[in-house]
């Protein structure tokens, strides 16, 4: 069974791969939960486990996206909220459901981390030979090296949103697996947000709980501005 804390355990117990993360290109990838927010994501993920840390952070900031807002206000494009979510949307119990999502969560941070392009086939060799070192089980560690060789795939991710809780859930583990502070991985978030289409304020709520930098307000023109 795919389990996603054997890569989070795999990543805070090596500290060579710690410190390669810290030096930048090399552990890019392997960095992905250990640079900005992830470092403390991850402490969080190591007491309670990945998916509930992540489903938290989404919980929380959905409870705080809520208050004080009326069932008319919500934008068209947001995904309904058929009735009131309970932590149990976000995070479900052990099995089959859980084990889907810790794939999407791992997938969404690779994709992210991925977002600014910097990836090349030497330190994609550098990353690879780092995770091989680490104590992962044969499918995460084929899950993971299947991820990291394929190229950014952004539908991938957005085609796991089954539920507005999972969008939501996708959107956080995206943010707190880099540091977005620059221009490219900032687009890539609000276009992210976009797909998914999350309500601007659970966005903004998001971002408040992971203690990241506030969401760009106009995702539509920084997108145009990155690509040109």
């Amino acid at each position: 069974m795919f389990n996603i804390d054997l890569i989070l355990k795999g990543l805070q117990n090596d500290k060579s791969t710690q410190r390669a993360a810290m030096t930048g290109a090399a552990g890019l990838a392997v960095g992905m939960l250990m640079g900005g927010g992830g470092k403390k994501f991850l402490k969080k993920a190591a007491t309670v486990g990945a998916i509930a840390a992540v489903g938290g952070l989404a919980y929380k900031a959905w409870q705080s996206s809520q208050q004080g807002q009326n069932p008319g206000e919500q934008p068209p494009s947001a995904k309904p909220w058929s009735t009131p979510a309970d932590r149990e949307a976000f995070i479900p119990e052990a099995g089959k459901d859980q084990e889907e999502l810790g794939k999407s969560l791992v997938r969404a941070m690779i994709a992210a981390a991925k977002a600014d392009g910097k990836i090349d086939a030497e330190e994609r060799e550098a990353i690879f030979f780092k995770l091989a070192q680490l104590q992962l089980g044969s499918e995460e560690k084929a899950f993971v090296f299947d991820e990291l060789a394929g190229p950014l795939d952004v539908d991938a991710v957005v085609a796991r949103a089954d539920t507005p809780q999972h969008a939501a859930e996708i959107y956080a583990a995206s943010l707190v697996a880099i540091d977005a502070d620059t221009e490219v991985e900032r687009a890539y978030l609000a276009d992210l947000a976009k797909r998914l289409s999350i309500d601007p304020r659970l966005v903004a709520e998001i971002h408040k709980e992971a203690g990241a930098q506030a969401p760009l307000l106009d995702p539509a023109a920084a997108l145009g501005t990155s690509r040109q």
